[in-house]
């Protein structure tokens, strides 16, 4: 069974869900937009769209959060906001 990391960041104003496939182009990774928002989409919409996308969060994970500066060793740069969860495929075999 293959894992991957699922992410949620903020890009162009909303929420973008998308997976991290190893080998693949980002272009073609699969991803989910929430629209736009500021509000942090909730775990389970978060979860709907994951398997919307044909992946489920691993058994007994939670979402890690990090935080980074948009510009890296500027500590008045605005910090953005990074959520990961391990993953796999529905099918659990690689997508």
């Amino acid at each position: 069974m293959s894992e991957h990391t699922a992410q949620l960041s903020v890009r162009t104003g909303s929420w973008c869900l998308y997976v991290a496939l190893m080998g693949v182009p980002v272009s073609q990774w699969p991803e989910h937009d929430f629209g736009p928002g500021a509000v942090v989409p909730p775990p389970a919409e978060r979860s709907r769209a994951l398997t919307a996308l044909g992946f489920v969060s691993t058994d007994g994970v939670e979402w890690e959060w990090t935080e980074y500066s948009e510009m890296p060793d500027d500590d008045t740069s605005p910090v953005r906001l990074l959520a990961s969860v391990q993953v796999r495929s529905l099918d659990g075999g690689a997508p």
